[in-house]
């Protein structure tokens, strides 16, 4: 998943993997990335092609079209497929922009 780190560090985002540690989380904006399951291609009924599930989420305390284009341009420059939606956070104050895509393992 080398990659992946590499693609998220190129967003320019402070990041960690699915979470900040509690009194750790940086002033928004910032990103968290998780792989909540597998995306395997099967063939012969055995696992052919391992992939992942990624998701990348933005958090911000305002809409931020600009940063979103920057994300998706990175996105992009990767060839990435992704879909996107976006929700408010009452609880946290925060928007969330997630992207989800499929990642070769």
């Amino acid at each position: 998943m080398e990659g992946l780190v590499k693609m998220v560090t190129e967003m320019g985002l402070p990041f960690a993997y699915d979470h900040f540690a509690e009194g750790e989380s940086p002033e928004p904006p910032f990103l968290c990335y998780l792989i909540p399951g597998s995306d395997n291609f099967a063939a012969d009924g055995k696992v052919y092609h391992k992939g992942a599930n990624i998701h990348v989420e933005i958090y911000t305390d305002k809409k931020d079209p600009v940063l979103e284009q920057r994300v998706e341009d990175v996105l992009d420059a990767h060839e990435v497929f992704y879909n996107k939606s976006e929700t408010w956070l009452s609880s946290e104050r925060l928007y969330e922009v997630l992207y989800i895509f499929g990642w070769e393992a």
